[in-house]
């Protein structure tokens, strides 16, 4: 046991140490990380806890690495938190660690927000999220199809908001319930009927944003978001994802 801690504790250490050189401005985001040599001389760690960081820290979508002696090889800080971030949420929500309510919960929040955000924004580029809006009208798309692009609308949004931390959130999120929302599909007894009004609402949305409706984008996308994952059997009821003053 106090082996397994002491391992644990050197790993951690190299994470600090990690953490505090880009707090710093030593290390950015193209930056190499120094070689597990000289991690583990610096640090006083052995060259096993360093490998165990950067794994940690890849799994999480900080670094990538590489091996080889190009320009590419070693770690490299990347930056990129949607990685990291639907891995979180996907175990969490499958370990039921995040109630999957809790979960669509949040969504309401962020969407609300990004609706807002864009309606108010008038510079704002829907170019993808209107060409988005046009591939879904295609009759031929199996529902996996239609919801895998349906997806692909609310994260378009999410980054035409210009949010990089809601843009990541919505990622994750999007990716930790993408089994429920397809299985729920299952449970819809009018498929087409449902997939028509989605589309409208969808475009009922987009038209409300082009506006500059902030108060009718915000209660269209409550209202869709809601109505599926009632209609699909993913929460109880309304009650159980509306806030107060809906």
């Amino acid at each position: 046991m106090p082996q397994t801690v002491a391992t644990q504790r050197a790993w951690r250490t190299v994470l600090e140490r990690i953490e505090n050189d880009l707090l710093i401005g030593t290390l950015g985001p193209g930056d190499r990380l120094p070689s597990e040599r000289d991690l583990a001389a610096d640090l006083g760690v052995g060259r096993s806890s360093v490998r165990e960081a950067l794994r940690v820290l890849e799994v999480m979508g900080l670094i990538r690495t590489a091996t080889g002696s190009g320009p590419q090889a070693g770690a490299i800080v990347i930056a990129t938190p949607s990685g990291g971030m639907s891995t979180l949420l996907r175990l969490q929500v499958a370990a039921q660690g995040f109630p999957l309510a809790d979960v669509v919960q949040t969504r309401l929040v962020l969407e609300d927000a990004v609706a807002a955000a864009l309606a108010a924004d008038a510079a704002r580029d829907m170019d993808a999220v209107h060409a988005l809006l046009d591939a879904m009208d295609d009759d031929g798309l199996s529902a996996p199809e239609f919801l895998a692009l349906d997806a692909q609308l609310h994260y378009a949004l999410a980054e035409a908001s210009g949010n990089t931390v809601i843009t990541a959130m919505m990622a994750g999120l999007r990716t930790s319930i993408e089994s429920y929302v397809l299985e729920g599909s299952a449970r819809i007894e009018d498929w087409t009927s449902m997939v028509a009004h989605l589309r409208t609402e969808h475009r009922d949305i987009v038209t409300a944003i082009d506006a500059g409706d902030a108060d009718a984008a915000s209660h269209l996308i409550r209202a869709h978001i809601t109505g599926y994952y009632t209609a699909a059997g993913l929460v109880p009821d309304r009650r159980a994802v509306l806030t107060e003053n809906d």
